[in-house]
C-alpha cells in the first residue's frame, strides 16, 4: 500500500531564495538610506579647531609693516664741487649745529673770489675818486658863485647911483645906460650860474647813486662768492647723528653729490607701506598700535603719500603718548592700523573654513557636542582675528573653524575623541 509523503515547507532551495531576496531588499534599502540621507564622517576632535561665537568689541584693522625713522632728517649735499682735503668727523658722530664735517678745495672758485674782491675794490676806489671830484667841483662852483654875487652887488650899486645922478642931470644918459646894461648882465650871469650849479648837483647825485648801486651789486656778488667758498667747508645744519657718510680724502666731489644725512635726535616717526586696495580708506588722523617688549604703544597717521609705487603707498605715523625707550632707527615694527571705530558685534574666530565655504556656511556643533552640522551664515567685515557675523549664529554657539579640505561633501561630522 502506497504511503503519502508530506511536502516540506522550508526546503533549502526556498530558504536560499528568500535569503537572496531579503539581501537584495536590504541592499536597496541601505543604498536608499545612504544616498537620500545625510552623509556623515567621523572626525577626531583633537585634530580640528572648535571655536565659540561671542559678543565683543570689533574694529576693522589691517596689519602693516612699519620702519622707524627719525622725526627729522636733513640730507647733506655738496653745494660746491671740489676735492676732499680734510675730514673732521666720521660716520655715526653726534653733531652740533654748525659743526664742520669736511673741507673741500676748489682753486677755480677761490680765484674767482679773489678777482671779485679786486673788482669791488676798484669800484670802491672809483666811487671815492668821483666823490672827491664832485666835492672839488662843488667848491669851485661856490667860489664862482661868490664872485658872481659880488659882481652883481657892485653892478647894482653903480646902477642905483647912476639912476639918481641921471635924474639930477649930473651924468649923461649913456653912462647911465652902461650901468644898467652891466647890472642886467650880472643878473643873467647869476641865474645862469645857479642853473649850472643845480645841474651839476643833480648830475653828481645821479652818478654817485649809480656808482653806489654798482658797488652794492658787486658787493652782493662778492658776498655770494664768499658764501660759495665758505660752502667748501661742509657743516652740520642741525644737531643730530651723522649717517651714510662715506667721503674719503682726495675724492673729487661734484656739486649736488649726496654726502650723507643728519638724523635729528628729537624724536622718531614710523613709515609704513600699505596695499593700494586701502588707499581710499586711509587718511590722516587714523590710529594704529603695536606691541614692543610686551607693552602696547599708540600711533596716529600724520601724512599720507598718495603716490602708488608697485601697488603700494606710504604713510607717516607719529607716536601718541609714550615713545619706547629702546627703539632704534631702521627697526621694523608690526603695526595694526584701525580703519573703523570700535563697535559691538557677534564674532567668530578666523580660520581655514573660509577657504572652503566663502563665509556662506559653517559646521555648527550640536548642543550635546557629539556632531557638527552645516549651518548657513552671513559674514560681514573682518580683521586679523575675527569675522563679523551678520546672520546664522549667536553668542555661545560653537563652530568648527579649522580647514574643511578633507570633508568633501559631508553634511555632518561625528565628533569623537580617540
Amino acid at each position: 500500500m502506497d504511503r503519502v509523503i508530506a511536502k516540506k515547507t522550508w526546503t533549502p532551495k526556498r530558504i536560499l531564495s528568500i535569503a537572496g531576496i531579503s539581501a537584495i531588499v536590504l541592499l536597496i534599502l541601505g543604498s536608499f538610506y545612504f544616498t537620500s540621507g545625510k552623509s556623515r564622517l567621523n572626525v577626531d576632535t583633537e585634530r580640528i579647531t572648535i571655536s565659540e561665537v561671542k559678543q565683543g568689541p570689533f574694529q576693522v584693522t589691517i596689519p602693516i609693516n612699519g620702519i622707524v625713522l627719525p622725526q627729522t632728517s636733513i640730507y647733506l649735499d655738496a653745494q660746491e664741487g671740489g676735492r676732499v682735503e680734510q675730514k673732521f668727523v666720521e660716520d655715526g658722530t653726534m653733531m652740533q649745529e654748525g659743526q664742520p664735517i669736511l673741507r673741500l678745495s676748489n682753486p677755480d672758485l677761490e680765484l674767482s673770489l679773489a678777482n671779485q674782491e679786486t673788482s669791488v675794490f676798484n669800484v670802491l676806489t672809483q666811487m671815492q675818486i668821483a666823490r672827491n671830484n664832485a666835492q672839488q667841483n662843488t667848491v669851485s662852483r661856490l667860489n664862482q658863485m661868490a664872485e658872481v654875487d659880488n659882481a652883481l652887488k657892485e653892478a647894482e650899486r653903480v646902477y642905483n647911483l647912476n639912476k639918481k645922478l641921471v635924474a639930477q642931470k649930473v651924468i649923461g644918459t649913456q653912462e647911465y645906460q652902461q650901468a644898467e646894461n652891466a647890472y642886467q648882465y650880472q643878473l643873467r650871469r647869476k641865474k645862469l650860474t645857479e642853473d649850472i650849479m643845480r645841474q651839476d648837483s643833480a648830475t653828481n647825485k645821479i652818478q654817485l647813486q649809480q656808482q653806489e648801486q654798482s658797488y652794492l651789486n658787486m658787493k652782493k656778488a662778492l658776498d655770494l662768492m664768499k658764501k660759495k667758498v665758505g660752502d667748501l667747508v661742509v657743516k652740520s645744519p642741525i644737531a643730530g647723528q651723522l649717517t651714510s657718510f662715506d667721503a674719503e680724502i682726495g675724492q673729487n666731489i661734484s656739486a649736488g653729490t649726496r654726502l650723507g644725512q643728519i638724523d635729528a635726535t628729537s624724536g622718531f616717526k614710523i613709515r609704513a607701506d600699505i596695499d593700494e586696495h586701502y588707499i581710499t580708506n586711509v587718511f590722516t588722523g587714523l590710529t594704529a598700535k603695536f606691541t614692543l617688549s610686551n607693552k602696547d604703544y599708540k600711533l596716529k597717521i600724520k601724512k599720507v603719500y598718495t603716490q602708488v609705487v608697485n601697488g603700494r603707498f606710504q604713510v607717516d605715523m607719529e607716536f601718541v603718548g609714550e615713545v619706547p625707550q629702546n627703539i632704534r632707527r631702521g627697526q621694523t615694527l608690526q603695526v595694526l592700523l584701525a580703519l573703523s571705530d570700535e563697535t559691538q558685534a557677534v564674532l567668530v574666530s578666523k580660520g581655514g573654513f573660509y577657504q572652503a565655504t566663502g563665509g556662506n556656511w559653517i559646521f555648527k556643533v550640536s548642543e550635546d557636542g557629539k556632531t557638527a552640522y552645516k549651518a548657513d551664515i552671513q559674514l560681514g567685515r573682518q580683521n586679523p582675528d575675527y569675522y563679523e557675523v551678520l546672520e546664522g549664529l549667536k553668542p555661545g554657539d560653537k563652530v568648527v573653524t579649522s580647514s574643511y579640505e578633507n570633508y568633501g561633501n559631508m553634511q555632518e561630522l561625528v565628533l569623537k575623541k580617540e
